[in-house]
């Protein structure tokens, strides 16, 4: 982490003071890694009738086949009762289901116990969304638990238990989600404008665990800001992957080795060889950095693998997956062990970031950036678009 000394820095809480807490699905079946089994266990639903469907849908207080909701916003899914509900599936989502792990989701509101509807009024090509995750500093040893305390994502997130801050509180990139004079007053500290994506940038390389959330030590020297908002904008383009695909360099990038079998059950890391084994399939080379990282003592390799291949209560939605390894996610696995051994690669420049000239939480109430005003806080009154209801009814938002 970077070489902080001073105690004032402002907390990531009060720099973008609208949070929401992440969707609550419930159950575990709209989600999962492909799209394909989605559709499948919709149709399941669909099909089955009466007690069936009750059981296959696995009804929670929040939750039943009666509930009365309105359509996701920006999104599809019916207004009807679940319980008369036909016809072909919404069409999968991609979302952030754990820390680096994109799969798909089923935009349905009746389906989860919890939607979050305002951060789906947020969710465009524009949005960032920004997670904690819980990590505290990088461990010694390099052991997982050494990932970041933050990520950011294009995908609506699913993370739990962490809030959710989204970079915008309009669609198209309108508003920032920022204390309100925060950027005008680094733009005057700096001498040249400083926009919301240097500010999250900023924040994704400098911010520590401390006393009461995330800390965000800020400075006012122009060049060490520079320095550090060039190591933020990398992680975010690695983090976000929608733009062109991240590539190690040539000697160094990983391959099947060995080909997967079609239903591997065990994966198995070989530091001295740096491979990658899922049954006798074999990926290399794999740095030892990307299979070290990881959060919460969680290595982010195994968790993806295990939510692709951890067996499914028979007759359950959830046992509705693919019948042999999808091509996809070995593609797929190929693009996470690249993201994380270049975010690993960044830690050493991330070490070397210093705050000279701090601009302290005291510098920023003095200035009347903080704290943010209690509007701030809540989300912006979005009424771009109508919004159905129950049953087919406009809602009133």
């Amino acid at each position: 982490m970077p070489c902080v000394t001073h105690d004032d820095a402002p907390l990531l809480a009060d720099l973008m003071p609208w949070s929401v807490a992440p969707p609550r699905l419930g159950r575990a079946w709209p989600a999962g890694p492909d799209a394909a089994s989605l559709k499948a266990r919709w149709a399941a639903l669909v099909e089955a009738e009466g007690p069936d469907r009750e059981a296959l849908f696995q009804p929670t207080r929040a939750r039943t086949l009666h509930t009365a909701v309105g359509r996701l916003p920006r999104s599809g899914g019916g207004t009807e009762r679940l319980a008369r509900a036909s016809g072909p599936c919404p069409e999968p989502v991609r979302v952030l289901h754990a820390p680096f792990d994109e799969q798909w989701l089923i935009p349905d509101h009746r389906l989860m116990d919890a939607a979050r509807p305002e951060l789906w009024r947020v969710a465009d090509a524009h949005q960032i969304f920004v997670l904690e995750t819980g990590a505290g500093r990088t461990p010694s040893d390099g052991s997982a638990g050494s990932g970041p305390p933050l990520v950011a994502t294009s995908r609506l997130p699913l993370l739990r238990p962490g809030r959710v801050r989204p970079l915008f509180r309009r669609p198209g990139g309108l508003e920032p989600n920022l204390a309100p004079g925060l950027l005008a007053h680094l733009t005057d500290r700096h001498g040249r404008e400083a926009g919301p994506l240097d500010v999250l940038a900023w924040t994704l390389a400098v911010a520590r665990p401390a006393p009461g959330g995330l800390a965000v030590p800020l400075t006012g020297d122009a060049e060490a800001w520079a320095r550090g908002v060039a190591v933020g904008r990398r992680m975010l383009w690695l983090m976000r992957r929608d733009g062109e695909r991240p590539k190690l360099p040539g000697g160094r990038r990983p391959y099947v080795r060995a080909p997967l079998p079609p239903r591997p059950l065990t994966l198995h890391y070989d530091r001295d060889e740096e491979s990658l084994h899922l049954d006798e399939g074999r990926i290399a080379p794999v740095p030892a950095a990307a299979w070290d990282f990881g959060l919460g003592g969680t290595r982010v390799l195994e968790q993806w693998f295990t939510a692709r291949t951890a067996p499914a209560e028979p007759g359950t939605l959830a046992a509705i997956r693919p019948s042999a390894w999808p091509q996809a996610w070995t593609s797929e696995l190929l693009e996470l062990i690249t993201v994380l051994a270049l975010l690993a690669e960044l830690r050493p420049q991330q070490a070397a970031l210093t705050v000279p000239d701090p601009v302290t939480a005291t510098d920023l109430r003095t200035a009347g950036v903080l704290p943010p005003p209690p509007s701030a806080r809540r989300p912006a009154s979005v009424l771009d678009t109508q919004e159905e209801g129950p049953e087919g009814q406009l809602a009133l938002i």
